[in-house]
């Protein structure tokens, strides 16, 4: 009987968990989709209780593989700001609100009124402001990350959080701690959760909840972290200037980093794992870009034709529609994708060369803004299949592309869990 723990990953839409062993390499995996959040009067709000189902219904199907491997802890990784409030015995006090929900104007304006500038609460789904508005007007006993109450609900305990989950509430890394200026919005501090290190202990599961999924009395429960960061984990990257850039309708990427980095003109902050940080930012190119300008059918068909070793001279800085975030910050830049030459297959390479210099210009970016330069890329999303693509953007980016050990965040939860316990398996 071999050793594993178990990575539970919870998206807007499903919920995956998987069994690690000591090697990285999954044992099992099983997932279920779930009733996506209930849209009302320009809210985002679900009910707690959907997640909980899914979870049930995705390890009582694992329940069998509980019995062929020795299972020694789990950790969960959520939606980064969805925010479920509760009362004294855990149970969701009302609906939780959504990573994209937007509070009433007057929360937010409470917030921006006191908050720094290089906080990550600040913004339009602050989920600080959305912590504001559940004390006005449902009262809650505490308020939770969705990947705490999960957790809370295999350990009893409902008033732990990790650092990643943490931050977008206001919670700072740098001091570790809920800082002062967070009373001054209005916020009681007592609704707040103690906050560890992602990857760190927070108890033991339950008699009840182990003999229900047919696992060990003695499994440990790990402090989780978000879905994004538990995406960067389970990629494998480990050290400082490994980069991780996801190519799908957006280009989103994250550095791992010695020094953090916070820059909200830019929408950049810093996620801490362990003495290291992840630093990410987000384009508004990618994949929406691309299809604004060529087919899915055209892209099949020129890929072949491309030459990716002679570049095509063109500029281009494509986008959907107007507005840049990173790592440009223009709301009103608009999408530069002339002069278009007659050659159909020169005008998609000049695409796919604007994205990647787009790309390249971000890593540069957060390197200017004290983070580790770039050293080794790992690629995940739809975009990391093209090959043509990945040879471009070896050239512009002048490092080599790494193959991820796994694109399912679960994995990298799973890896959390394992570091819990005093083991990497990567």
């Amino acid at each position: 009987m071999s050793d594993a723990v178990l990575g539970i990953d919870i998206g807007t839409s499903g919920l995956r968990a998987v069994l690690l062993d000591r090697d990285g390499e999954i044992l099992a995996m099983r997932q279920t989709a779930m009733m996506l959040p209930q849209q009302a009067f320009g809210r985002l709000w679900q009910d707690a209780h959907v997640w909980a189902a899914a979870m049930d219904e995705v390890l009582l199907a694992l329940k069998g593989e509980f019995k062929a491997h020795r299972v020694l802890a789990l950790a969960i990784d959520g939606t980064s700001g969805t925010i479920v409030p509760i009362d004294i015995e855990g149970t969701p006090a009302g609906l939780a609100s959504m990573y994209n929900d937007v509070a009433d104007q007057k929360y937010l304006d409470a917030v921006m009124q006191v908050a720094p500038q290089e906080t990550a609460a600040r913004g339009g789904s602050s989920p600080l402001a959305r912590a504001l508005e559940m004390q006005a007007t449902i009262k809650p006993v505490r308020i939770l990350h969705q990947a705490d109450w999960l957790a809370g609900r295999f350990s009893g305990r409902f008033d732990v959080s990790d650092e990643n989950n943490a931050l977008k509430t206001g919670y700072d890394p740098i001091t570790r701690q809920w800082p002062a200026w967070i009373a001054e919005t209005g916020l009681a501090m007592d609704l707040l959760p103690h906050v560890v290190a992602a990857g760190a202990r927070t108890g033991k599961i339950l008699p009840a909840i182990a003999e229900h999924y047919g696992l060990p009395s003695t499994v440990a429960i790990v402090a989780g972290t978000t879905d994004g960061c538990a995406a960067f984990l389970a990629s494998g990257a480990r050290d400082p200037g490994d980069g991780v850039t996801s190519l799908g309708t957006t280009l989103t990427l994250k550095l791992l980093s010695d020094e953090p980095v916070f820059s909200p003109d830019y929408g950049i902050y810093s996620h801490r794992i362990g003495d290291q940080w992840l630093a990410g930012g987000a384009s508004n190119t990618g994949g929406a870009a691309l299809a604004a300008y060529i087919s899915r059918e055209d892209i099949v068909r020129l890929t072949p034709l491309i030459d990716p070793n002679l570049p095509t001279g063109l500029d281009y800085y494509p986008l959907p529609k107007p507005g840049e975030r990173f790592p440009i910050n223009d709301p009103k830049m608009e999408s530069r994708v002339t002069p278009r030459p007659d050659d159909e297959r020169l005008f998609f390479q000049g695409l796919l060369e604007g994205i990647a210099g787009v790309e390249a210009l971000a890593y540069r970016r957060l390197a200017e803004l004290g983070a580790t330069p770039l050293k080794t890329l790992r690629t995940v999303g739809g975009g990391a299949a093209n090959e043509g693509w990945t040879r471009i953007r070896e050239r512009l980016l002048k490092v080599a592309n790494v193959t991820p050990r796994s694109e399912h965040a679960a994995v990298g939860t799973a890896r959390l869990a394992w570091r819990g316990l005093g083991h990497d398996p990567y």
